[in-house]
């Protein structure tokens, strides 16, 4: 049975398409993995990914990712997959995610992966009542593919959650581990939440047993006090499963005061905050 604590990618025997039970969206998500290859253009230190690999993804068989998808919304929406394989409190759809592996919008196939699902969703009549997302780290936002593929999430009245942990160069470097100038981040920010609704995702949490330091917490603050207008809010939230990189036994959850205590610094900006630890 699914849990929160356990996103395998083929726990339904699928190459593209896998169910988890996600407490961010608060049900079931059907996630679309485009990376396959376990491979991303980011390594952030808290990836639950196995074998996690520097690159891009394979070619993606677009006609086994649909087929993939109608067999299993069928099994969701006419079988009997949310009452014996789902705890009672989720056993209900809440969206399609593009999530999977690696970064989504790496795939060149991504903008018509968009199209497809988005034609399933009104086959099945999930238009209304489920989610289309794209969880990303934002970092492609200037290949037009991409925005093309985002413009059509909007279009679907689908959402974005668009990844924001740190707000400086050298904070960005050790948990995202990448070089990347937070005008960067905040630039793609913009694009992204111009074409689609946009939510920050925020993994918070502490490292070697301390919290993020002011200066980075005021970083943080500063860059989402100048996008404020323009995205939905804020997805903060903690480990929920144990990290499989090599930083792993140098993470852990904060306590719940020092958590909160962040979540209400976002808050005052006046944006909306979403908090899981």
């Amino acid at each position: 049975m699914l849990n929160i604590k356990d996103h395998s990618r083929d726990s339904a025997g699928m190459k593209y398409v896998y169910p988890v039970v996600s407490r961010r969206a608060g049900g079931v998500s059907i996630g679309i993995n485009l990376n396959t290859n376990n491979a991303c253009n980011w390594a952030c230190v808290y990836c639950q990914v196995p074998n996690l690999t520097r690159g891009g993804p394979l070619p993606v068989d677009l006609d086994q990712l649909e087929n993939e998808l109608r067999g299993f919304l069928h099994e969701v929406t006419a079988g009997d997959f949310l009452a014996t394989q789902v705890p009672p409190e989720a056993r209900r759809l809440m969206d399609i995610a593009f999530s999977g592996n690696g970064e989504p919008t790496s795939a060149p196939e991504f903008a018509e992966a968009v199209q497809r699902v988005g034609r399933l969703m009104h086959e099945f009549g999930l238009q209304d009542s489920v989610k289309l997302r794209l969880i990303t780290n934002g970092s492609l936002m200037f290949r037009p593919a991409v925005q093309e593929g985002i413009a059509a999430i909007g279009a679907l009245n689908g959402e974005i959650w668009f990844k924001v942990d740190q707000a400086t160069e050298s904070g960005i470097e050790r948990v995202n581990k990448v070089r990347l100038a937070p005008e960067k981040v905040r630039e793609s920010l913009l694009v992204c939440a111009g074409l689609a609704p946009t939510w920050v995702q925020t993994c918070y949490f502490a490292m070697d047993g301390q919290e993020t330091t002011d200066t980075e917490r005021e970083a943080y603050l500063d860059l989402i006090a100048t996008v404020r207008e323009k995205i939905k809010g804020v997805h903060l939230y903690g480990l929920a499963r144990p990290s499989l990189q090599p930083d792993a036994s140098r993470l852990s959850n904060l306590n719940e005061e020092g958590f909160q205590r962040f979540a209400k610094s976002i808050s005052s900006l006046g944006i909306k905050v979403v908090a899981n630890i």
